[in-house]
């Protein structure tokens, strides 16, 4: 059995053609002639809501803090007027409990290696 999990690319990137058929309803539709006030108009693609991520609320700053308990790294927002975090990603109940599943983890070693000198 190999070792190499590595995938290669075959060939280059090839660009498809998307073709969407026309429906058969559409064929056999009954043009419609409604007034302003009932007709509805698809929107212009320049100005369709887009969420602006670049823009900041003068409120809130972004950090990034590593949680040497979880050994996480934590991404939060917080009010710069209160200092206090209004979103974290993960949340506070994720790393406590990676902080205890990490602890759990460092008791069964450190068991596991005064058994070893308990031996020798």
């Amino acid at each position: 059995m190999s070792t190499d999990f590595s995938i290669k690319p075959v060939g280059g990137p090839v660009a498809a053609l998307v073709v969407q058929p026309v429906s058969k309803a559409a064929d056999h539709a009954i043009a419609t002639v409604l007034p302003a006030p009932q007709s509805v108009a698809a929107a212009d693609a320049s100005t369709r809501a887009r969420p602006e991520f670049n823009a900041v609320d003068a409120s809130t700053s972004r950090q990034v803090v590593f949680d040497r308990a979880a050994a996480s790294i934590v991404y939060q927002v917080v009010d710069t007027r209160t200092s206090v975090v209004v979103r974290q990603f993960p949340d506070e109940a994720r790393l406590r409990a990676r902080a205890y599943l990490r602890a759990q983890d460092e008791a069964k070693r450190e068991q596991a290696l005064i058994k070893l000198d308990q031996m020798a």
